[in-house]
């Protein structure tokens, strides 16, 4: 499948919320740099990583199960998000969330958008 992933809404919205997600976790305490801090930030790069790693799959089958495992990663973000809150690294829950979320209602619409189309090498 031969998709410039640069192109892709999704992977944009992922990158910005990359971003976000290493402004907001700035603040987090240093001797946590190792625990939440390194793992948030891991999960959030590892978004917009696998959807341009699925567009540059050959099949539509690899891309499709790039983008269900960006969902999933999508998933345990949030979770962080809500265990940074919890703990009172963050109080800016909301606004990741909200990223989180239209973030995720980009890959469905993305994940639909492959599935309709033309199947390529698979």
């Amino acid at each position: 499948m031969a998709r410039k992933h640069q192109e892709l809404v999704a992977w944009r919205g992922s990158v910005a919320l990359v971003k976000e997600v290493y402004r907001a976790s700035g603040g987090f305490p240093l001797e946590d740099l190792n625990g939440l801090t390194g793992q948030i930030r891991r999960t959030a790069v590892s978004i917009p990583a696998t959807i341009a790693e699925g567009a540059a799959r050959s099949s539509k089958k690899e891309f499709l199960q790039s983008l269900n495992v960006a969902v999933g990663q999508l998933a345990a973000l949030e979770t962080y998000v809500v265990l940074s809150k919890e703990l009172g690294y963050l109080r800016e829950g909301e606004k990741l969330s909200g990223l989180i979320e239209d973030v995720a209602k980009l890959v469905a619409g993305l994940t639909s958008s492959v599935r309709r189309g033309p199947t390529q090498g698979s």
